[in-house]
């Protein structure tokens, strides 16, 4: 089957001076034109150089503060608010995935520093996209940071802008776990991570998965195996359900 979605964009973005925030220029017009190119996301992950810290942190807070991290503008930048609400849902999960290193939730400290608005005030000027930022930890290695990037891939395959399609490989792993279901295979249920990478784009963190094992440890023999929602929605969001009686 053709896939005919794609993954969602990663931008790195050097911001420059901070007045950008409020010039018009061959650069914030860049900025304007990607905005409006790109698919629009569900929510924004901006990793700014402007957060250095002890450990990495997401900003969990529902309405994060604009900072004026800089000194010596005009008040006019100081005046910029960028007034995006947070996603503390997305925040939690994104701490819950990280395996390599930890990742705290911040609910009230930090908030969108220059690093990030002053980009995002040109690409979506109405602020109307959720936004989160993660810090940079200082005491991580560059091989680290990169590592830890590989196991946020997953948030770029929800394609939010293709609600009733889905991937080739999640096509592939549901069609796998449907049959080991029927074949009562549970040993390969049971190690679902040993599977191969399209298992690990399809189950990045094990919550929404690990319930199914309770449905296999009540299979009995005789049971009669049917599915139901069984369909792949936004790229990766598996619909299917199970049914023993």
């Amino acid at each position: 089957m053709e896939n005919k979605t794609q993954k969602m964009p990663v931008l790195f973005a050097g911001h420059g001076n901070p007045m950008n925030a409020i010039d018009d220029n061959k650069f914030t017009q860049a900025w304007h034109r990607l905005g409006e190119s790109i698919p629009r996301p569900k929510a924004i992950l901006s990793i700014s150089a402007h957060w250095e810290t002890q450990g990495t942190f997401i900003t969990a807070m529902p309405t994060p503060r604009t900072i004026h991290d800089f000194g010596g503008f005009p008040r006019a930048l100081f005046n910029v608010e960028y007034p995006a609400s947070g996603n503390p849902e997305l925040a939690s999960k994104i701490s819950r995935t990280m395996k390599g290193q930890a990742a705290g939730l911040d609910e009230t400290e930090w908030g969108l520093d220059h690093g990030t608005w002053s980009v995002l005030v040109h690409m979506y000027p109405q602020a109307d996209i959720p936004v989160i930022q993660m810090s940079l930890n200082r005491y991580m290695t560059p091989r680290q940071h990169y590592e830890m990037a590989q196991e946020m891939s997953y948030l770029r395959e929800v394609d939010w802008q293709n609600p009733d399609s889905g991937y080739d490989w999640a096509h592939e792993v549901d069609e796998k776990l449907k049959t080991s279901i029927s074949n009562h295979d549970h040993n390969r249920l049971i190690d679902f991570r040993g599977q191969g990478p399209e298992f690990r784009l399809a189950i990045p963190t094990a919550e929404h998965y690990l319930p199914l094992l309770y449905i296999i440890g009540l299979q009995d023999e005789k049971d009669e195996i049917s599915f139901f929602n069984n369909e792949i929605c936004m790229g990766s969001l598996s619909m299917t359900g199970v049914m023993l009686k």
